[in-house]
């Protein structure tokens, strides 16, 4: 196989994908078009048509199962650098996974590039759990090698999951907070999510206003989708003692083993209002023991409540001897 940095070849997931078509606006007559050189246009030309042809090409290639993949020991390949997924909940369909590619072989070869630092190994594009599988069956891989920058493989990487359309919203995010960390390049970030400035302001919003070890305590949530993320992370920025609030709710009992019930309790510990303080209360007794009222007061009220008829009479004693008791407060303050 090509091994060249026309990395073109290396994103399969955008290769075999056709263009949607353009729907052709005429100019308003004020302003006419730029001509454009014939030079330009026979380029342009010249790349969709070598396009279509690597397109058509790996779709044959992957296909067949054979044609240009090499069969590689899975302990030679490393996950990629980007890693965009949480465990799953369950193990249930990855087993139904490896049993299928233990009685019928792996009909889709992975993806992989040189390890860039240790000659000799190899770092996954994608492709992770068919390699898992063959790791655990004890059997080579099928894997096409392709050489490729860590922008291509991102963008590449995040096609083929694109694709598949199986992330969850929070796993999307933390691919993209991972690739910022990594210095890739916004427009990059863009292309490899396929999402806009406000959907990647976002994602920002949440990966950093929660814990990176939050998020993968909760886990990919699959039916939690951005409004209740971008909810929960408002929520976490915005109230005092957030962690402390969401570290009780998963060690007051047994934690769900959903990721997302993990989410609801976090998002139910944070919009649970805290118990307010409770205000001391004094109760008044004659002196035969008798309740006459209780007495509530902190620093912005003082409150009476009567309990008895007599109680009734003391407040109106109270109030008629108000007046005085006021000016024997003053003379003491002073």
């Amino acid at each position: 196989m090509n091994k060249s940095k026309k990395s073109i070849i290396a994103n399969f997931g955008l290769l075999a994908t056709p263009a949607p078509e353009m729907k052709s606006q005429e100019p308003p007559l004020s302003a006419p078009l730029p001509r454009v050189g014939a030079g330009v246009i026979g380029a342009a030309q010249r790349s969709i048509g070598e396009l279509r042809d690597e397109r058509d090409r790996l779709k044959a290639m992957v296909e067949s199962g054979a044609g240009g993949a090499s069969a590689l020991d899975p302990a030679l390949i490393d996950p990629s650098p980007f890693p965009d997924r949480l465990p799953d909940d369950g193990e249930a369909d990855y087993a139904v996974f490896k049993r299928m590619i233990a009685e019928e072989g792996q009909k889709v070869p992975i993806q992989v590039r040189p390890h860039p630092a240790m000659p000799g190994r190899y770092q996954a594009i994608y492709g992770h759990r068919r390699l898992r599988a063959a790791r655990e069956l004890g059997i080579p891989v099928k894997a096409v090698v392709v050489d490729m920058s860590d922008r291509d493989l991102v963008v590449s990487q995040g096609l083929e999951n694109a694709a598949r359309q199986d992330l969850s919203w929070i796993e999307r995010a933390l691919f993209a907070r991972r690739m910022d960390d990594a210095g890739i390049k916004p427009r990059d970030i863009k292309a490899a999510l396929a999402v806009d400035d406000p959907e990647l302001a976002r994602m920002r919003s949440v990966y950093r206003a929660l814990p990176l070890d939050l998020i993968e305590t909760i886990g990919r949530a699959p039916k939690i989708g951005r409004p209740r993320w971008v909810d929960f992370a408002r929520l976490y920025g915005e109230q005092e003692g957030s962690e402390a609030e969401v570290t009780a709710a998963f060690s007051a009992g047994e934690t769900p083993t959903s990721s997302d019930a993990r989410f609801q309790l976090a998002l139910a510990a944070l919009k649970t209002p805290a118990p307010k303080p409770q205000t001391p209360v004094q109760v008044l007794r004659s002196p035969d023991g008798a309740t006459l009222g209780l007495v509530t007061a902190n620093e912005k009220e003082w409150r009476l409540q009567t309990k008895s008829r007599d109680g009734a009479r003391f407040s109106a004693f109270l109030q008629e001897r108000m007046a005085d008791l006021i000016k024997e407060f003053m003379q003491q303050k002073q």
